[in-house]
């Protein structure tokens, strides 16, 4: 099993999150616990990247987290959509991926999925008989923390998407 050391989790339910928020707060977590796991403080707040990234009631569309995310970080750093193989390679390097699990807005409204719309942290994979598994934290729920759990990437590919935030400088 390949995982990023040290990442911590984060529910989208955490008192500390706008109540207003919390239900569709999985994309801003995600980033903020990502961005974390680079910078360690940031001193930025969930609240505050919802706002910037654009989240709305229904959630946080890819393409939003990726061209604000971009404005939000700046040069010094990547935010691109990626395929399961660079998946595999971040974790290999020590970084976290974000996944978003969209059976909406992708047309495949019938199927046993893990999520049917929801943003998490990719901190791991295994291979195993039954095919590539990923480990990732689930940004919790109503009174209960983050926690990782295991899903498999096949049940699961047709709604999945990835983006890799990479820290390209020393700056920032």
């Amino acid at each position: 099993m390949k995982h990023v050391e040290g990442f911590q989790g984060k529910s989208q339910y955490d008192d500390e999150i706008d109540k207003h928020f919390q239900p569709s707060a999985c994309g801003p977590v995600t980033a903020f616990t990502i961005i974390r796991h680079h910078l360690l403080d940031t001193g930025m707040q969930v609240n505050d990247l919802y706002r910037m990234l654009g989240g709305t009631r229904i959630g946080l569309f890819k393409w939003r987290f990726i061209r604000n995310l971009r404005r939000l970080l700046g040069s010094g750093w990547r935010v691109e959509e990626c395929q399961i193989e660079d998946v595999k390679k971040e974790i290999d390097e020590g970084r976290p991926v974000a996944a978003k699990f969209d059976k909406w807005f992708s047309f495949h409204w019938f199927g046993n999925f893990a999520f049917d719309y929801h943003w998490v942290p990719v901190i791991g994979y295994k291979e195993s008989e039954s095919g590539l598994i990923l480990l990732v934290h689930d940004n919790g729920g109503r009174n209960r923390d983050s926690r990782i759990r295991e899903i498999a990437y096949e049940p699961n590919r047709s709604i999945l998407s990835f983006i890799k935030i990479i820290k390209t400088t020393a700056d920032k």
